[in-house]
């Protein structure tokens, strides 16, 4: 599976543009393939009720600046109104734009499930102490350490192959099959959301989805 990450920067270069930027071949699927490709797996971390009636997939990238102020300030009250109700779900899928972002949704995905959104909270209000410094790896390894993951742990974790290769294989699957191409990306019950990222947007989606229930 480097091989695939090698890939997904080798394309990326040959564009000449960063991996942020950069648009893989979208041959595009059908309805139902994009369905199934968007149903929840064992693989998933679900934030919220498990039988939520309106599923909120987010492909994000932990180095994503958009992404943390999704995090930020849309995110808790959409929580408030929506998830913590039962109202519905959300389900963060990794779409690493670079290696850092790639090692610390490889850390997140190797803390307990519970505690996986909390870290994940915590990378993107942090992440101008650790995605941009030069020791990115060392300055991840001290955050991660408070939120109890010790070093043995942390690069057990890094040298993990197969959750490298989930990680990757997110990102190539929504690059190629469901035409992702920017971070963050949101698909409401199965259907892309192409509205601006904003709490209004969303709740207004929402309710109409709520009212047809």
């Amino acid at each position: 599976m480097r091989e695939i990450w090698l890939a997904l920067l080798f394309i990326a270069g040959v564009a000449g543009v960063g991996p942020a930027a950069a648009q893989l071949p979208q041959p595009g699927v059908s309805g139902a393939d994009s369905a199934g490709l968007l149903a929840v797996t064992a693989q998933d971390r679900v934030l919220g009720k498990a039988d939520a009636p309106i599923t909120i997939v987010e492909y994000a990238s932990l180095t994503c600046s958009h992404c943390a102020n999704f995090s930020r300030d849309v995110l808790p009250k959409l929580k408030e109104k929506w998830i913590d109700t039962g109202k519905a779900r959300l389900i963060l899928r990794d779409f690493p734009l670079d290696e850092p972002a790639l090692r610390a949704a490889m850390v997140a995905r190797c803390a307990p499930p519970e505690r996986y959104y909390p870290l994940i909270e915590t990378l993107f209000e942090t992440q101008d102490q650790w995605a941009v410094a030069k020791d990115w790896r060392a300055a991840l390894e001290r955050l991660t350490r408070l939120a109890g993951i010790g070093k043995k742990d942390f690069d057990a974790c890094l040298a993990n192959k197969a959750i490298e290769d989930q990680a990757a294989q997110s990102r190539l699957t929504a690059s190629t099959l469901l035409g992702v191409a920017s971070t963050p990306t949101f698909f409401v019950n199965g259907k892309k959301f192409d509205g601006p990222p904003t709490e209004q947007a969303f709740d207004q989606l929402l309710s109409g989805l709520a009212g047809k229930s």
